[in-house]
């Protein structure tokens, strides 16, 4: 029996294999548990085995690689054209191995623990901010119905709680008061979490080679650095910069036929909170002093012609292939003369 390719459906607690021959004829179907493929697997021959890229994919990959097999992660919808018919986990695990067979499929690097620990950093922090957004909101609407006001920022209603809880003339029943103050004390814990993440991310990005280079390019600090590092690692997985900006979804949609090239407003595909701050990182960029900056010509071309919302969007556009081409190539950023 000589296998071909394998392919994994990979679940919670059950994993489907299919193993396809050289003809594509099912040699192999089998369920197991997650201790129970890994023993399967280790006393199997070496394949070209292929996995969905979805949570374990990583770790099972390089269980796998250490096993000596040839593992491949595949992004889920360029599987889906490979499935036949009805769904179940047989179904998908043969279409995997299908898949993985095929020259010109774009497959996903197997992370490794430092980029994970990475990425669960910046899970972490983007989810705290989210809840420090959730209660600033909350103590704004609770705070509208007695009739207090605030400007939108947090700043100014994070200087005036203090009076609020400690006036006794506001309009704020003993319930509501006490309502407030801990929604006031949630607010400085999210704020203190957030800041001990920022600074671990300061830390990391000040050892890690990569993360040093691409810091001195405009507009990238920390959280850009730190974050692209763990989504791509070197960038060995694009072979331009263009590829990286594309798989962002910074680069125009398009539907073209009949030889007419028809573009529209961006993908928007790909890491949505990489692509999020990256913009944010874009902005901060178009308030640099541009008479002294290498770039500001270009800018203000691209000013004159253009959106606000559509200049950011080409300043992340040029800010993702310059890190590109900065992790890839291992040299420092050097700015183009002005």
């Amino acid at each position: 029996m000589q296998i071909h390719s394998v392919g994994i459906d990979l679940g919670k607690t059950t994993f489907h294999l299919v193993a396809l021959g050289a003809a594509g004829k099912v040699l192999v179907r089998k369920k197991f548990t997650q201790k129970q493929l890994l023993a399967y697997t280790a006393n199997m021959q070496t394949s070209l085995l292929g996995l969905e890229a979805c949570s374990g994919a990583h770790f099972l990959g390089r269980a796998l690689h250490k096993q000596g097999h040839d593992v491949r992660l595949i992004p889920a919808q360029f599987v889906k054209p490979f499935v036949k018919s009805n769904k179940n986990d047989f179904i998908d695990a043969e279409a995997i191995a299908e898949a993985v067979e095929r020259k010109n499929m774009r497959f996903v690097p197997i992370k490794t623990d430092d980029q994970l620990d990475l990425q669960a950093i910046h899970r972490v922090r983007d989810r705290l901010i989210a809840r420090r957004t959730a209660v600033i909101n909350q103590l704004r609407a609770f705070l509208l119905e007695r009739g207090l006001v605030f400007a939108q920022t947090p700043a100014k209603l994070k200087a005036a709680m203090a009076d609020i809880l400690e006036n006794a003339e506001s309009d704020l029943t003993p319930r509501m008061r006490n309502l407030i103050d801990g929604l006031w004390s949630e607010w400085k814990l999210v704020e203190q979490q957030i800041e001990e993440l920022n600074d671990e991310l300061e830390r990391i990005s000040a050892a890690d080679a990569g993360c040093t280079r691409i810091r001195k390019i405009p507009g990238i600090g920390p959280v850009v650095a730190t974050a692209i590092v763990a989504a791509i690692g070197n960038g060995a997985a694009f072979s331009k910069g263009r590829e990286f900006a594309a798989w962002l979804g910074i680069v125009p949609r398009q539907y073209s036929t009949g030889g007419k090239a028809k573009l529209f407003g961006i993908s928007k595909r790909g890491n949505a909170y990489l692509r999020r701050i990256l913009i944010h990182g874009a902005r901060a960029v178009l308030h640099i002093k541009r008479d002294r900056a290498p770039i500001g010509a270009w800018l203000d071309a691209l000013d004159a012609r253009a959106p606000k919302n559509v200049v950011v969007v080409a300043m992340a556009n040029k800010l993702a292939r310059i890190a590109w081409a900065v992790l890839s190539s291992g040299n420092e950023y050097r700015p183009a003369a002005a």
